[in-house]
């Protein structure tokens, strides 16, 4: 299948490590431009032809500069989670006072991305892509306010598509399972710290009974997975694509 993407500029947000740095490089592979932006102090480089920039999300003026910076860009990537570090299973576990750092990484920080890179894209007929989460989609209680922040991303998507469609741009969200990520390990960590010591698991131990009980096909999902959805939706495969929320779960979530 060729998807025409070389030469195409491409911004990931959240590209250091995880599902971002994935599908950075992947975007590399095809021959796109790409720069990616991160609040990682010390990121590692991508490869050739793709450089990173230290920033923060929730800072609107930098979103600002790294867009301005990139100049033409076809292509903009939203891959950022943050999770509250504590269960809220009761939610009144947590306090008032937990919620506001996690939607503003994860619903404002994505926000500031729209609103910085929509005049590039709207030029271009290009296409934005947030990262979202089943979380946002079933009302997990393990974090409310990431579920929370993860649903309004997805309706906040499907706003963004409506108005750039007219521009013939588009705009999808991705919604990630079980991966093995930093994320993923900060859910796990919270978890085992409500527990007495003696019953506590391996983050191995714990992962497999969640992959057990959530996901039908009962194996994890991998970044790479991710990266290959992101660049067919960013290719004129996908043109036809867009206000959509799509599950890489392993079955996870089905919507009947």
């Amino acid at each position: 299948m060729e998807l025409n993407l070389k030469g195409q500029s491409v911004a990931v947000l959240g590209a250091a490590k995880g599902i971002g740095r994935a599908i950075a490089e992947g975007f590399l592979a095809e021959g796109c431009r790409v720069r990616g932006f991160d609040r990682d102090p010390q990121p590692q480089p991508l490869q050739t032809a793709g450089d990173m920039v230290v920033g923060d999300v929730t800072d609107y003026a930098q979103v600002q500069a790294f867009a301005e910076g990139m100049g033409e860009v076809d292509h903009l990537i939203f891959s950022v989670g943050a999770s509250s570090g504590k269960v809220g299973l009761p939610f009144w576990n947590l306090e008032p006072g937990d919620w506001a750092r996690v939607l503003e990484i994860n619903l404002i920080g994505a926000v500031n991305a729209a609103h910085a890179f929509a005049p590039a894209l709207i030029k271009r007929g290009g296409s934005m892509l947030f990262l979202v989460s089943v979380a946002g989609q079933i009302g997990s209680q393990t974090d409310p306010p990431y579920s929370a922040a993860k649903a309004g991303l997805i309706n906040f998507m499907q706003c963004v598509a409506k108005d750039l469609a007219p521009h013939g741009a588009r705009a999808n969200a991705l919604s990630p399972g079980m991966v093995q990520t930093e994320l993923n390990h900060s859910v796990w960590a919270a978890t085992q710290a409500q527990r007495p010591e003696s019953s506590r698991q391996t983050y191995q131990e714990w992962a497999d009974e969640k992959i057990r009980k959530v996901s039908h096909l009962g194996r994890w999902q991998q970044p790479e997975e991710y990266a290959a959805m992101a660049i067919f939706l960013a290719s004129e495969h996908g043109r036809n694509i867009t206000g959509q929320t799509l599950n890489i779960d392993g079955g996870q979530v089905m919507h009947s």
